[in-house]
């Protein structure tokens, strides 16, 4: 009964973090898009020189 229930542990596991890392991707993949729209239709500065979309 003990090993039945310690592969079943594992199979949850085992699936949880496969959904958690494909989870994470797909949320990788949204921070990315975001980020190249952002560089790709920044504005200029008051100056006239280049600016920065981001504040870091």
């Amino acid at each position: 009964m003990v090993p039945i229930l310690i592969v079943l542990l594992l199979a949850l596991i085992l699936f949880g973090a496969g959904f958690a890392l494909k989870a994470l991707w797909w949320i990788a993949l949204a921070v990315l898009v975001v980020w190249l729209l952002g560089f790709l239709f920044r504005g200029t500065s008051a100056a006239g020189g280049r600016s920065r979309w981001y504040r870091w």
